[in-house]
């Protein structure tokens, strides 16, 4: 804890780096999907389920479930959940708190400038004593990616064009009654395969989608036809997802060739039905879409007052009721929906995707309905979204654990647009927008809270390249990652993330060291198992400070992980001071903000 008066880090040794320091986690022999027997899967735990005010309760019977036979599984309480949101909307307008933030925020960025001028020489020298290890040969996830737009536009359209000339006869589509093969639903178009370019595709995000999501998201349709998108891209089709699991094999073979590309592809539940659960497994179990490269996430879009609309839902319950009976239904008894059983082994979260660009109608309070009375017209706020999402997750994530299952983490779609409301990033802190609030930003950095950007996505939705944060978030120590997001709107090579990685370099004027950290923070931001983090970036990884690093797999220098720790420390030290002496209640503000070190008896 001894401060460094320069931050010129002489004895600090780097990493031996003469030692074998293997980083491919061994591969099983057998397909994970091939086990597909029942019998072989945990017994029936004879535990009851039922939602009870939009939250799922669990009991040790099927029958007489009452509150003498429930399993002790915590959830947040939804007077808590609210008191906490409301205090993290005080703290965000509170003028001295943000002053505090804010100046603390310039602070980091300035420190880190003085440690790139005093240290850059020297993590540049201990890169280039690691034998073999590059920026192109250690490990990168791609940490918010969608499934449907993984691929790029040219090799959709080489796919789009094998279907037509291997599978012309097929019925892909019904309509009106009717069986469509694929070549009489090009023909019904006027267009042959030889047509066929990606200029007629017409996916590409351009100055026209700039602060239009409803052009963007028509953009997902192959030559603006909605047909397409649905026999192509979509898993739940006449043809059971054939092609979209063909393509989406493609894309894993792809990242398995570049051995070090990781991706986290996002798949939808949209809560219309209770077996789209076992539909979306069924499609990855039956075409075996697996790879050691890939885990799956699986979004909810908001769209409960369009299906409310349509009458497909009566109430806010049964969308939640859709969503996460069947995961509690396997978790209790895997035996009764194997597919999900086995497909949940690689699902890693749930995401909750959004337009947010939309103003909200309504505030959540203790005066909210509860999800069984939520019938009107209009789509619940998103932090009433979030805390039924967030409570049920937890407990099944009690019931999981104590099962032995693997655990789901939450997560938020977070764009770096500029929104008029400040409703939007919460869980503990997710409902804000953290570009607008030095508050929330600071609280991002002492929690390390994990943000995954794509700078070229927003580019072309919502915030010009030169004035994305993502540079500022880095030099502050922020945990901030690359990502895609659509690489068939937004990308034109074969490695899209290689693209991203390679923009942002040549624009902010990164440094090796810089896209390194990027990437090591990716993983360790990422679902991907323990065991498989361990190879990627050191058996120590999860340790704090530069004990944490191993230089021969992540490429960092051990200069760059102490100065990030020893940071963090320092504010976390200046934070729990002030906590503890309560000196903030008998000096000025001006005192209270001040810049300077600790004094030495405060350590």
């Amino acid at each position: 804890m001894k401060p460094l008066d320069l931050r010129v880090y002489e004895d600090i040794p780097e990493t031996p780096v003469d030692a074998d320091a293997p980083v491919h986690p061994p591969v099983s022999e057998t397909h994970p999907y091939d086990n597909q027997d029942p019998k072989n899967m945990p017994a029936d735990t004879g535990y009851g389920c039922k939602m009870v005010d939009g939250v799922v309760h669990v009991y040790t019977k099927k029958t007489n479930m009452d509150k003498s036979a429930e399993l002790d599984l915590p959830y947040p309480d939804l007077k808590e959940y609210i008191a906490d949101m409301n205090v993290m909307m005080a703290l965000i307008i509170n003028g001295p708190v943000k002053s505090f933030c804010y100046r603390r925020l310039q602070y980091l960025s300035s420190k880190f400038q003085m440690h790139i001028l005093l240290n850059e020489m020297k993590e540049l020298a201990a890169q280039k004593k690691v034998p073999h290890r590059d920026f192109y040969n250690i490990r990168k996830v791609d940490t918010h990616i969608h499934a449907s737009s993984c691929m790029n536009q040219k090799h959709l359209l080489r796919f789009i064009k094998r279907a037509m000339k291997k599978y012309p006869g097929e019925i892909v589509h019904i309509e009106r009654g009717r069986g469509q093969t694929l070549k009489e639903v090009f023909e019904t178009m006027n267009l042959t395969a030889f047509d066929l370019s990606v200029d007629t595709l017409d996916m590409h995000a351009d100055r026209n989608t700039f602060h239009r999501f409803d052009k963007f998201n028509a953009k997902y349709n192959p030559i603006g036809e909605s047909i397409l998108r649905e026999i192509f891209i979509k898993t739940d089709n006449h043809i059971e997802g054939k092609y979209f699991a063909h393509i989406i094999k493609e894309v894993m073979y792809d990242l398995e060739e570049s051995k070090y590309q990781n991706s986290e592809l996002r798949l939808s539940i949209y809560g219309r039905s209770r077996d789209e659960w076992d539909k979306l497994a069924q499609w990855a179990v039956k075409h075996r879409v697996y790879s050691d490269n890939v885990r799956w996430l699986i979004q909810v879009p908001r769209l409960f007052d369009v299906y409310h609309t349509k009458k497909q839902l009566a109430n806010f319950q049964e969308m939640l009721e859709n969503i996460f009976m069947p995961l509690f239904e396997v978790t209790i008894n895997p035996r009764s929906h194997p597919e999900l059983h086995l497909f949940l082994e690689h699902v890693v979260g749930f995401d909750s995707v959004d337009d947010e660009s939309k103003p909200e109608h309504h505030i959540f309070n203790l005066d909210s309905p509860l999800p069984v009375d939520w019938t009107e017209e209009d789509n619940p706020p998103y932090s009433y979204y979030l805390y039924y999402t967030y409570a049920n997750m937890t407990v099944l994530n009690h019931l999981r654990r104590y099962e032995g299952e693997n655990l789901l983490v939450l997560l938020k779609r977070k764009t770096q647009r500029c929104t008029s409301s400040c409703i939007y990033l919460f869980v503990p802190f997710a409902l804000f927008d953290i570009h607008q609030a030095p508050v929330l930003q600071y609280l991002y950095y002492l929690a390390q809270v994990g943000i995954a950007m794509s700078p070229l996505s927003n580019n072309s939705l919502f915030l010009s390249y030169h004035r994305n944060p993502l540079p500022e978030y880095l030099s502050r120590g922020l945990m901030v990652s690359l990502s895609t997001d659509d690489p068939l709107q937004f990308h034109f090579t074969k490695e899209p993330l290689m693209e991203e990685y390679s923009i942002a370099t040549q624009v902010w004027k990164l440094s090796s060291c810089d896209m390194c950290e990027l990437a090591r923070n990716s993983v360790l931001m990422s679902g991907f198992s323990h065991k498989a983090k361990s190879y990627w970036l050191g058996p120590s990884y999860s340790r704090e400070g530069p004990e944490s690093n191993d230089i021969r797999r992540t490429n960092v220098p051990d200069i760059r992980v102490a100065y990030r720790s020893e940071t963090l420390l320092e504010e976390l030290q200046l934070i729990t001071h002030a906590v503890r002496t309560e000196e903030l209640d008998t000096i000025d503000e001006e005192d209270s903000l001040s810049m300077g070190p600790l004094p030495a008896g405060g350590r």
